[in-house]
């Protein structure tokens, strides 16, 4: 297991992949991305994500249906949605099901980081650099 939290970024914008992981990487984070939900799920990094950033609309699966596709598999990792298409009645579902953030792009870097902090609890949120 790596020694830094690894963040997973499913998003099929290039540049807002790149973005975060820009961000995450500076953090002292490790970011590993992916363009579609189902290259995250067949991937061998679900058990060492400890905070997964998923965009709400993609082709084949969306952001919501990943999560509850994780909850059925019964893999509970903290998530973050977020939308450049906010809409009140998929925000409210995916708080209910147990999504830890639904941000509207834009958003500000300092609200992801908050949101990040929170899903990796405090012992691992210390260690991220500045």
């Amino acid at each position: 297991m790596p020694k830094h939290p690894v963040i997973s970024i499913v998003d099929d914008d290039v540049s807002v992949r790149d973005g975060m992981s820009d961000l995450f990487k500076a953090m002292g984070l490790v970011p590993v991305t992916f363009s579609r939900a189902t290259d995250f799920l067949s991937s061998d990094h679900i058990d060492n994500t400890r905070c997964l950033i998923a965009d709400v609309q993609m082709p084949e699966m969306t952001g919501i249906e990943l999560h509850r596709s994780l909850i059925q598999s019964g893999k509970v990792i903290p998530t973050i949605l977020i939308t450049a298409y906010p809409d009140e009645h998929d925000r409210s579902n995916a708080l209910r099901a147990g999504v830890l953030g639904y941000l509207v792009k834009p958003f500000h870097n300092e609200d992801l980081i908050a949101c990040v902090r929170s899903a990796l609890g405090p012992s691992q949120a210390e260690r991220m650099e500045p």
